[in-house]
């Protein structure tokens, strides 16, 4: 990282505020949620709130790519739906193409024309990682087709540690938020009605 660069993310880091946006945004709900690991909760954060004006988009995906600009990757890889938003946003920070994973018939994928050339540097991308599920399908996705995988990142890390995975990971924000299995969840005991906001889930 050159003293420019060094100077920019200092000066960015300090200027964004994630918890206010959040708050702003309306992003962080309460309730009784199914989150896309299948694992319950009594709060969730709607990240597609959270990005939805463009400008709100931009800052987030500039912090992001901020923390991800040392590791000099080529290409940003996002799952789908969830990762779309955020990992266009970091890529055009960084100024590299960015392509999306998605699943076809229950097995992550790339569609669409899309396609990895070998020892291409990929970062992953994700809106909230809890237990990485779809973050490591899309990584074996890419060392399927010969990519390296340099780093992970995502704007909230709900994983309830420092890092989940076996190469690097920048976030934004760490958020440590009750989780339950179905079996154990005291809201389903209480009655409670549960929605799923995410996309695995939707019919």
């Amino acid at each position: 990282m050159t003293l420019r660069e060094a100077l920019l993310y200092a000066a960015l880091v300090t200027a964004f505020d994630l918890q206010s946006l959040l708050r702003d945004t309306r992003a962080l709900l309460s309730g009784h949620f199914r989150l896309s690991s299948g694992l319950h909760s009594n709060a969730y954060v709607q990240c597609a709130r959270l990005l939805e004006n463009p400008t709100d988009a931009t800052a987030v995906g500039e912090a992001l790519a901020a923390k991800l600009r040392p590791h000099g990757v080529d290409r940003i890889v996002a799952p789908a739906l969830g990762g779309v938003v955020i990992g266009y946003t970091v890529a055009q920070a960084l100024g590299v193409p960015m392509i999306f994973t998605e699943r076809k018939d229950g097995v992550m994928s790339l569609r669409r024309g899309f396609d990895l050339e070998s020892r291409t540097r990929v970062a992953i991308v994700e809106d909230v990682v809890t237990t990485g599920k779809s973050t490591r399908e899309t990584q074996a996705v890419v060392e399927s087709l010969g990519g390296t995988v340099l780093a992970f990142a995502s704007i909230m890390n709900r994983s309830g540690g420092e890092n989940p995975f076996d190469r690097s990971f920048e976030f934004l924000m760490r958020m440590a938020l009750e989780t339950w299995d179905e079996a154990s969840c005291p809201l389903c005991a209480r009655g409670i009605a549960l929605d799923a906001p995410g996309s695995r889930f939707q019919r």
